[in-house]
């Protein structure tokens, strides 16, 4: 079993913790987005993983070493692509090209998922999908009476189907994919101005392929501040089989509300810190209330009283202490 990851996007809706670190690699309760997306796609399956391959942008060598080690880790070898334009989703997985064959998994890195099934590798190919309130974000797919992918619809303007498309594919043959792949760039077939993966998969459905949609127990995104703060928190509550509070972590007068991920040699003091709260190596948290956050690597929070945020590596929030005499009746906010 091979695993393709395209994830050279920029993440400028992710702004400004993307102008440092691309977003597959932000933590999620201790670990990169994207490692956590791998190790979900190695639990439902029961091959070995052999092969996972990165579509990277210019992320620089640290990068590049910092992803082979995620495939190391997951007994596999890690392989180095670079897409130079933003061209769609099937020019970004054409870009590793040389591993579409036999039986892969495509798996954009900007999602997480929790499922409660094997991955059936005799199908022709699965389709992730999950329901949605809105499907006119989302490309989409229709069924037929048998369960079988009919069509894809990308961002359908009236209502086809609520099953989106999550972004997660299986094929038993990946050269299949690779054929019709390259049929849309030999041709220039677009959609929207780029060069689509549904485009693709419509062609392998007409020559016969048969798509099945693979369902998950819950779809996690990572598009965004909100999304990825909220992602956060779901991963903390079903995680299992990880130690998430460091023994190197320093307590001082402090509480933690689990779950919270306390990384390595953190220093929290005369705080209360969580529930769903992840906190990076070297950090340290003084006179705080912090919940519902993710704090990265090497930072000195003090004086904040915050939810719902998201602070990066190597930063410093001092917040002094006020002063007041208020009288009855007045209300008082930031």
């Amino acid at each position: 079993m091979k695993i393709v990851v395209p994830m050279a996007g920029i993440g400028k809706r992710m702004r400004p913790h993307t102008l440092t670190i691309p977003k597959p690699l932000l933590p999620i309760a201790g670990k990169p987005i994207v490692q956590r997306l791998v190790e979900d796609i190695a639990e439902v399956c029961d091959e070995q993983i052999e092969e996972i391959g990165f579509v990277i942008g210019d992320f620089g060598k640290e990068v590049e070493q910092s992803l082979l080690k995620v495939a190391e880790n997951l007994g596999a070898k890690g392989k180095i692509y670079h897409q130079d334009q933003a061209l769609g989703t099937a020019h970004a997985i054409m870009c590793a090209k040389e591993m579409l064959d036999g039986k892969t998994i495509v798996a954009f890195a900007d999602t997480l998922f929790r499922a409660d099934f094997k991955l059936d590798e005799k199908q022709d190919g699965i389709i992730w999908v999950q329901k949605v309130e809105d499907p006119s974000a989302f490309g989409v797919v229709q069924l037929d009476e048998e369960g079988f992918i009919t069509d894809f619809v990308e961002k359908p303007q009236e209502f086809v189907s609520d099953l989106a498309i999550i972004g997660i594919y299986y094929f038993k043959d990946g050269a299949k994919l690779r054929d019709n792949l390259q049929y849309l760039l030999d041709n220039d077939i677009k959609d929207k101005g780029e060069y689509q993966i549904t485009d693709g998969l419509q062609r392998m459905r007409k020559a016969g392929s048969k798509f099945s949609p693979g369902t998950v127990v819950e779809w996690l995104d990572c598009g965004n501040k909100n999304a990825t703060v909220h992602t956060n928190q779901r991963v903390l509550e079903f995680i299992k089989n990880e130690k998430i509070v460091s023994d190197s972590a320093k307590l001082k007068d402090s509480v933690i509300i689990p779950p919270c991920y306390i990384g390595k040699n953190v220093t929290i003091e005369n705080s209360v810190v969580g529930p769903h709260v992840s906190i990076g190596d070297q950090s340290q948290i003084v006179n705080s209330r912090v919940s519902n956050s993710i704090i990265q690597k090497n930072s000195l929070i003090s004086g904040l009283h915050a939810g719902n945020s998201m602070i990066g590596n190597h930063t410093q929030i001092a917040i002094e202490e006020k002063e007041l005499s208020v009288g009855d009746y007045n209300q008082i906010s930031d």
